[in-house]
């Protein structure tokens, strides 16, 4: 029904392609390193950069930033309330597209 239709539901931090793309891969994997992350989503270091920002200061992933020898590494996880985020995210997304006929 369109009464309940809530675009509202849909969090926009997650909703961007390359965030989303982010959270999905992540969802996967324990921790992935920056390369592997702009490998898969064929990004930019600067872009990568960009959409990871916004979701650390989101509270959704952690970033940690070492050296291997003196090569720098930066790994990236989900964190709990990321994974909350993401999981709620899909139920939204779900929900609107079940309840508005454009599945089954």
């Amino acid at each position: 029904m369109a009464d309940d239709f809530d675009i509202g539901r849909i969090d926009d931090v997650i909703h961007g392609r390359v965030r989303l793309g982010i959270m999905a891969f992540l969802s996967g994997a324990d921790v992935a390193d920056f390369t592997e992350l702009k490998t898969r989503l064929e990004l930019t270091d600067g872009n990568l950069s960009v959409h990871l920002r916004k979701l650390e200061d989101a509270g959704f992933v952690a970033i940690d930033k070492s050296f291997v020898g003196r090569r720098p590494l930066t790994r990236v996880r989900m964190t709990e309330a990321g994974r909350k985020a993401f999981i709620a995210y899909l139920d939204a997304m779900s929900a609107l597209v079940t309840d508005h006929g454009a599945v089954g």
